[in-house]
């Protein structure tokens, strides 16, 4: 069993640009949709992910916040592109920037189509205490804020958010 200890946050400025190591384009949908976790009829998220000529499943626990259950698993291509025709709700479209900063390596998602406008970084952490360096780029840490989550914005994309819901 994996565990995932990452924290999620809003950018204040496009300083990271210069530091991107490598950009890849990715498409995920969800096979359940934030209702069924919000109403505790599921206890994971179930996500299909193609990233460049890769392919993923992966569950998540439904736990709110840094520290979540995660199992991950490389499928074949053709089954992902199959299972995203099956997900509810809308697809993720973004391009993930892979960011070097202070001795880890963030993760800026860029996102496209209903969400575009929305751009997030993410830091995976060993421990939940880890320290870490924050970059100047970095804005409002939204890691216990479920609708920055991948799974509420195919529920509910960033361009159906209010100006006040977008701070």
């Amino acid at each position: 069993m994996g565990i995932e200890i990452e924290r999620k946050f809003l950018l204040a400025g496009d300083g990271w640009r210069a530091s991107v190591i490598r950009s890849v384009r990715m498409a995920q949908g969800y096979i359940n949709d934030m209702a069924a976790l919000r109403d505790g009829r599921q206890n994971a998220s179930v996500r299909v992910r193609i990233a460049g000529d890769a392919a993923f499943l992966n569950l998540k626990s439904r736990e709110a916040g840094h520290t979540r259950q995660e199992f991950d698993y490389p499928i074949p291509v053709a089954d992902a592109e199959a299972l995203l025709a099956l997900c509810v709700g809308g697809r993720i479209d973004k391009l993930r920037h892979y960011v070097g900063h202070g001795g880890h390596t963030w993760e800026v998602d860029e996102f496209a189509g209903d969400n575009a406008g929305l751009l997030v970084a993410e830091l995976e952490l060993a421990c939940a205490d880890e320290a870490f360096d924050r970059p100047a780029w970095l804005g409002r840490e939204v890691t216990d804020e479920t609708r920055w989550y991948n799974l509420a914005l195919a529920e509910r994309p960033y361009s159906r958010w209010n100006a006040q819901e977008k701070n």
